[in-house]
């Protein structure tokens, strides 16, 4: 869908500059606009390279396991559905501690993991189960102790201190996450008691 929606914008913008006559103006500007995602994507390539693989030396070296046993008891207050031994905890771990740092595209492949382990969990298998909405607040609302892909986006971008919105980042994260965690766990129960309420009915 979105490849219909990019190129039909492509071809208005095109048609729009032919009617005006100024189509040498939209071509230089797609250039220009390639160029730009060119630079951008190899200034992200490296940080996001660093951070990708300091991750895979954690999982080779078993420290992501044993950071998934010092936050198991968090991850089961909000995962209490999920069992203790699941390999669903250490995909959310992971996930977690990618968006942790701000490596929002390392994070996507590893959330993916994570939530094909939760669907093994899931009894309803065509409707999202809690701890499935409650990975996907958490996601979107990730903590971001080192937001590393910001703060090479406004290095990129010529910022003279790139890392001055860490602390404005910090207290945003914290309130979104606070927020989408609170509710998640009264619309779970919300929803739980409907339930109930109709079963008792019928």
């Amino acid at each position: 869908m979105l490849n219909y929606i990019w190129m039909g914008m492509l071809l208005i913008g095109f048609i729009i500059g032919g009617l005006n006559g100024r189509l040498e103006t939209v071509t230089q500007a797609a250039f220009n606009s390639s160029k730009s995602a060119v630079e951008l994507s190899i200034g992200l390539l490296g940080i996001l390279c660093l951070w990708t693989g300091l991750m895979g030396v954690a999982e080779k070296s078993g420290l992501l396991n044993k950071l998934a046993y010092l936050v198991s008891p968090l991850i089961r207050v909000l995962f209490p559905q999920i069992p203790k031994k699941s390999p669903a905890i250490g995909a959310i771990v992971m996930n977690m501690a990618a968006n942790f740092f701000g490596l929002g595209n390392a994070a996507t492949p590893l959330g993916l993991k994570a939530m094909k382990e939760l669907q093994n969990h899931n009894n309803v298998k065509d409707t999202a189960s809690d701890s499935m909405i409650m990975f996907l607040i958490l996601n979107a609302s990730a903590i971001q102790l080192v937001p590393a892909t910001i703060i090479a986006l406004r290095s990129s971008a010529g910022s003279t201190n790139p890392a001055e919105v860490i602390v404005p980042i910090w207290v945003a994260s914290a309130c979104a996450a606070a927020t989408g965690i609170i509710a998640v766990k009264i619309l779970g129960r919300v929803t739980k008691n409907q339930k109930r309420r109709i079963k008792s009915k019928n």
